[in-house]
């Protein structure tokens, strides 16, 4: 049995599975979903706001926060957990992806990748080495690879060198990593990420070569770029089929409830997006009768809340009117019950998820849960 992962069950009609992770900061039940805190917070909630919506861990991004406040900084201050005092465990992403969007301001090279500041122009270089140190200095739970990940449609020849890149990067992470000791008294679990774009020849040998190295845990990487919901869950279903059994899968950067619920189907134990987070800020609501854009006129005069079965603490004292009002009048509530609210939604979708995969009856709530949501989606 894996010293992180316990899967409790496994279900009979698709590849959902029922886990817990097991960390020195607590035990998360999965399938889970990791609220995105890029830079050391979640945008508008304090730590007991996460907790109050149900969150048990989160993400922070290496990229971020090695260029502000500097991981040197946040190593002083006693790691990320003492520095934004959150208690519960965190995952931070390597920055790849980051790196990757920069376009114009990054180079890639065998030894890693060389980029320039978005926030004041300087040039930095992260290795498969540096990577790992600047997690080491952040102090989280779960330490992620420099990764190579390409976009939608992707060229063969840049595929091929993203997979060459990422399996070589995942080698010099690993040795690394087993060089060098955790910082702050807790366990630090390693991820190994699958990449290899849409080919399922490259996606193959990526996940092959990294099950053949010592990770705690595998991640599906390079997916949700663009392509269509179809292609994500045949490739998603792909990678998880040649990931051992007994280690969590992670889906990053994924995404819309739809996707969630189809790719918990297809073998995910953990996901993270900035969905939830990002629309809320924009005015758009998740509710169990699909999305909501509180700012359309029709909602200047509804007194009703936002989601009747919703406990979050916007649905249970404020109209969508008072909401509309808010955010019209750019008010700073109106983003912090929204990301409350979309939080909740996401961590209450994943809770269900988790009780009908115990039930027996995952394809069942699927179903009856996609039909009311589809039906009244975008209004």
């Amino acid at each position: 049995m894996s010293e992180l992962f316990t899967l409790h069950k496994e279900d009979e009609n698709t590849q959902a599975r029922l886990g817990a992770l097991h960390t020195d900061h607590g035990i998360i039940e999965t399938p889970c979903f990791m609220p995105v805190g890029t830079q050391g917070t979640v945008k508008t909630l304090t730590p007991d706001d996460l907790s109050e919506c149900g969150a048990g861990i989160i993400l922070g991004n290496t990229y971020y926060l090695y260029l502000r406040p500097g991981d040197e900084l946040v190593r002083q201050a006693g790691g990320l957990h003492q520095f934004m005092q959150w208690k519960g465990p965190i995952l931070t992403d390597s920055g790849g992806y980051q790196v990757f969007s920069l376009a114009d301001l990054r180079k890639i090279s065998d030894d890693g990748i060389r980029f320039q500041s978005r926030i004041d122009g300087s040039y930095h270089m992260f290795t498969a080495e540096s990577v790992v140190d600047i997690q080491r200095n952040l102090g989280s739970d779960f330490v992620m690879p420099l990764d190579c990940p390409t976009g939608w449609p992707a060229e063969p020849a840049d595929a091929e060198r993203g997979h060459k890149l990422t399996l070589d990067w995942a080698a010099r992470s690993v040795e690394h990593f087993h060089n060098t000791q955790p910082k702050f008294g807790h366990r630090q679990f390693h991820f190994g990420i699958v990449q290899g774009a849409f080919d399922k020849r490259l996606r193959e040998a990526s996940a092959g070569g990294l099950t053949a190295m010592p990770f705690d845990a595998y991640a599906v990487g390079g997916l949700s770029v663009g392509e269509p919901a179809d292609v994500m869950y045949e490739m998603t279903r792909f990678c998880t089929d040649r990931l051992p059994k007994d280690k969590p899968r992670y889906l990053m950067g994924v995404g819309k409830p739809e996707n969630l619920i189809e790719c918990v189907l297809q073998g995910i134990d953990m996901f993270d997006c900035v969905l939830p987070t990002r629309n809320g800020r924009r005015g758009w609501f998740f509710t169990r009768n699909g999305r909501l854009v509180i700012r359309n006129a029709k909602h200047r005069d509804d007194f009703r809340p936002i989601d009747e079965q919703c406990s979050c603490y916007g649905c249970r004292n404020f109209t969508r009117a008072y909401l509309r009002h808010l955010f019209v009048a750019r008010e700073i509530l109106a983003l912090r019950i929204a990301t409350l609210h979309n939080l909740t939604f996401y961590l209450d979708l994943m809770q269900q998820l988790r009780e009908a995969i115990r039930d027996g009856r995952t394809v069942a709530w699927r179903d009856a849960f996609l039909k009311k949501y589809q039906a009244e989606d975008t209004k």
